[in-house]
């Protein structure tokens, strides 16, 4: 069993090797770093950015889709992005906490302490709004928010972040006496499938959505004046002007340049058309028009063996096996400890249990604002922290569960506590041990996706996309290879557990 052991410690070792390797490369000039939230037009404005900075020959990446505000937002606070594209009346309301609708000048002051500014006004606004079917609406004769108090028997399907900012559902729900309780969170692509199968009948849209032209929505009028003006922007570090004086130029050249038809069109080009991110955002800075045409089939196999596969798949494994390997390192020790010194046994397991119960996204903020970075490192942390859970509990169960007649015949033998521990303890606790690392592995491979959300990539990057633009096929495109490593994951350890098994041993 040693030299088994010791395979697995060569394995554990190789790939904390291949981290720190990468970790230890020659650093080069850090590019301008974009963000973007995870809808479709935030896709595009980052795109739009990146691809504007890049012509002036200044290096440029795009971490997109990083959840909601709260994320994106810790991101550039910490330095992990330089710029992503904002809204005036967001940066009020949920970041400042300002009322009415203050003007940039405003906004820079309560922002220069913090080492932040915003600027280049892109030229349309997209305000939040409430919106029906219009069949529905006429029938009803609801014009107007207000309008909506004397029907309470309409379904809302609203999305997790409008239901939980200041501006959003608390506030309209407030401002109007609207009599409906809090519904739960449903994703802005999914709800208007919903609106139009008849599931829903009101729902939040944005102002400048493709979408509400093409199903038929009524947006109704904001009869109070609840909403503040949310006026495209860019939100960016103070230093970024200093540190990339050429693409700072190119940026500055935006301002007005986007108004909301324009806007609308560029969103159709992804939602409608078909098109990629990139490809929308590429026909704006290179001064094409925006035509829209019928609505494109995304075929399964062309978007699972599309060329990005290849970079995904090498993304994913890195954030599942490295961070397990880590989690075995660290784990095993622990789950020992565990099991030999019971009076802070169930304290360890009580640790490693409560990182388990925190939500996978507030975890990445959390680790984005303490680690200053954005992307694989804050990704690894979160998966080894998920990881340990099983390895801890399993180990301390295989080497607490060794018969007492066994640890009585290697103290009879004469053996240390360290030999019995090497070549008693773990050797009979060794399935035991295997089987809670598998598990790790393969609840890895499912969470890792999580890992797109701050711009870690793997097949998660897929299925974020596919949830900002309700495309199922590219959300089965991002699914499935996870799903096939998943499987050969668990396979692999199947066939490691048996090796390692008593019966094995004894051949």
């Amino acid at each position: 069993m040693s030299a088994r052991a010791g395979v697995l410690a060569a394995g554990v070792a190789a790939a904390l090797g291949i981290a720190l390797a990468a970790g230890a490369a020659p650093a080069q000039d850090a590019p301008l770093r974009v963000g973007s939230k995870r809808f479709t037009e935030s896709y595009i404005l980052g795109e739009i950015v990146r691809q504007t900075a890049a012509r002036t020959g200044t290096p440029a990446v795009h971490k997109a889709g990083l959840g909601g505000t709260g994320i994106v937002f810790a991101a550039l606070v910490a330095g992990a992005i330089d710029v992503y594209p904002e809204y005036t009346g967001t940066i009020a309301r949920e970041i400042l906490h300002l009322p009415d609708s203050p003007s940039l000048d405003e906004l820079n002051r309560a922002l220069a302490p913090r080492g932040l500014a915003v600027g280049v006004p892109l030229g349309f606004s997209n305000t939040y709004a409430l919106a029906m079917r219009e069949s529905t609406a006429q029938r009803l004769g609801v014009r107007t928010i207000s309008d909506l108090a004397r029907h309470p028997e309409l379904r809302l399907g609203l999305g997790p972040e409008f239901i939980a900012r200041a501006d959003g559902w608390p506030g309209v729900k407030a401002a109007y006496g609207l009599p409906y309780a809090t519904p739960p969170g449903l994703d802005h692509g999914l709800a208007y499938e919903a609106i139009a199968a008849g599931r829903i009948d009101v729902m939040d849209v944005y102002s400048t959505d493709a979408k509400i032209g093409r199903f038929g929505l009524r947006v109704l009028v904001d009869d109070r004046g609840f909403f503040p003006k949310y006026d495209a922007v860019l939100f960016y570090r103070q230093d970024l002007p200093e540190r990339f004086p050429a693409a700072w130029r190119a940026l500055q050249s935006l301002a007005g340049r986007i108004d909301a038809a324009r806007m609308i069109a560029l969103n159709a080009l992804v939602e409608v058309e078909g098109q990629t991110f990139a490809a929308a955002a590429a026909q704006f800075v290179a001064g094409e028009p925006a035509g829209v045409g019928p609505p494109a089939r995304r075929a399964l196999w062309g978007e699972l063996f599309a060329r990005d596969l290849a970079r995904l798949t090498r993304e994913h494994l890195v954030l599942v096996f490295v961070s397990l390997a880590a989690a075995i390192l660290i784990g095993l020790p622990l789950g020992v400890i565990a099991a030999k010194a019971p009076a802070i046994g169930q304290g360890v397991l009580a640790a490693v249990g409560v990182i388990q119960t925190v939500p996978a996204l507030a975890l990445l903020a959390f680790l984005i604002a303490a680690m200053g970075l954005i992307g694989t490192a804050p990704a690894l942390v979160a998966l080894f922290l998920y990881a340990l859970l099983p390895i801890v509990r399993n180990t301390h169960a295989g080497v607490a569960g060794i018969r007492r007649s066994m640890r009585e015949a290697a103290l009879a033998l004469g053996l240390a506590a360290r030999d019995r521990l090497l070549h008693i303890e773990l050797p009979l606790a060794a399935p035991t041990i295997l089987a809670g690392v598998k598990t790790a592995a393969v609840i890895n491979v499912g969470t890792a996706t999580i890992a797109a959300f701050i711009g870690a990539g793997g097949y998660g990057e897929r299925i974020v996309q596919g949830l900002a633009l309700n495309d199922s096929t590219l959300m089965l495109a991002g699914a499935l290879p996870a799903a096939a490593l998943a499987i050969l994951v668990q396979v692999a350890f199947e066939v490691l557990e048996r090796w390692a098994s008593p019966a094995s041993r004894a051949r």
